[in-house]
């Protein structure tokens, strides 16, 4: 195990590339916010709710999706999402995060009331006012290591499926295309989404970086949604897809040939030949290893979430049978993100701490994790800009590391 502590984790500039705003609340906030709104909560306490919704462990993929419909009920207004969005920046500002992108479905928070160019308005709004209390911290620290500032980007959800009972907005989808076939709907959907985000990010330029597809992947393929990511694609919105987090090395294929992702969300079977269901596939292995020298080679970031990976997927066990270990092996892209901070009780330094423990990071290790995080990031900037930014934060990070470095100039079990 190396020796590294907490305080220096904490003192760190890290990312999380992979973090779900509706998945990151306070529960404190989210309790407050339900009583406002009269919102029934299986408990009114923290601990009942840590006991009944929010665990330390789930039975499946659907217990732990369970929490999600008491944090979108409090979302449907500007002040909750607005909250829920400036909480989730300071946060993650307290932790000693320098740069997040914060990912949601603007769709499941549109209604009567709300629409999306006010969802996305709400969410910036929140972002902005504590980036702003962020970076005037940061300036006042005259004397001190120079800090890069505190940056965010925004990345739209789309849903690989969905039901009316998810949001008045997906039910009127079903309304007006009553006899349209689900995986049109679905497609449609995601256009149109993806044309709003960039006709909202072209009016009030607001830093909309990414699109992303979430949810179900078995029976809801990737190139339902080709069209919205040809679209994101021709107006310079970054891509990321949710991918073998619950299906097998095929979802990950089809991610990068039909809808060219830059970066795989969890990606955690990649790796797993067993996996594989296609009949059409009859050398596996072989199938296995093409793809992941494809991604190697395109450097196609990995948004590992090991905490998340193992309340959805039980059946890995322990963190030491996680699949991060061969992504390392086979000297993957990867970044370490936590998913969702309120649903699977974590923070980014908490999941870089499991990741030193469980897999006997090096410091020179960590440090390309962490910085490649930036480097990969979606960056509301030019690209002058973002490499100027990465040359702050490697300043920044070596001048960290050095002041916490202990004698003799090595980190336990390193002087080998």
């Amino acid at each position: 195990m190396r020796q590294v502590s907490d305080t220096l984790i904490q003192a760190l500039p890290k990312t999380d590339l992979h973090v779900h705003l509706d998945g990151s609340l306070r529960l404190s906030s989210l309790i407050e916010m339900a009583k406002e709104r009269g919102i029934a909560l299986p408990s009114h306490s923290e601990a009942g709710m840590r006991q009944l919704v929010f665990k330390d462990s789930y039975a499946n993929l659907v217990e732990y999706l369970n929490g999600f419909r008491y944090t979108t009920a409090v979302m449907q207004d500007p002040e909750g999402l607005e909250r829920a969005a400036c909480e989730l920046a300071e946060d993650n500002y307290a932790e000693g995060v320098r740069y997040f992108e914060v990912r949601f479905a603007p769709q499941l928070h549109c209604n009567a009331k709300m629409s999306m160019d006010a969802v996305l308005k709400a969410v910036n709004k929140g972002l902005q006012r504590a980036t702003k209390r962020a970076n005037r911290s940061i300036s006042s620290l005259a004397g001190r290591l120079a800090q890069p500032e505190f940056v965010y980007a925004i990345t739209v959800c789309a849903m690989r499926y969905f039901n009316p009972g998810m949001s008045s907005y997906y039910n009127d989808w079903f309304r007006v295309h009553p006899y349209t076939p689900e995986p049109e709907i679905f497609g449609l959907a995601s256009l149109e989404l993806a044309q709003a985000a960039v006709a909202i990010r072209d009016r009030y330029g607001f830093p909309i970086t990414g699109f992303d597809l979430a949810g179900r992947e078995k029976g809801y393929p990737a190139e339902d949604h080709r069209a919205a990511y040809e679209f994101a694609h021709k107006n310079f919105l970054k891509k990321t897809v949710h991918a073998g987090e619950a299906y097998g090395p095929e979802s990950i294929f089809q991610a990068i040939t039909d809808l060219h992702t830059d970066r795989i969300g969890h990606g955690y079977y990649l790796l797993s030949p067993s996996k594989i269901s296609s009949i059409t596939v009859k050398d596996k292995a072989g199938y296995v290893q093409r793809l992941a020298e494809y991604v190697a080679d395109r450097r196609v970031t990995l948004e590992v979430c090991l905490t998340s990976n193992l309340q959805t997927n039980p059946k890995i066990g322990s963190l030491s049978r996680h699949a991060f270990c061969q992504m390392r092996d086979a000297r993957l892209s990867t970044t370490i993100c936590t998913d969702n901070r309120l649903v699977s009780n974590t923070t980014v330094s908490r999941e870089i701490r499991l990741a030193i423990e469980h897999f006997g990071l090096t410091s020179s290790e960590l440090r390309n994790i962490i910085i490649y995080g930036f480097k990969r990031s979606f960056y509301p900037g030019s690209y002058v800009e973002k490499r100027n930014y990465v040359r702050k934060i490697i300043d920044f990070y070596d001048q960290v590391e050095r002041s916490h470095m202990p004698p003799g100039g090595f980190w336990s079990g390193e002087e080998d």
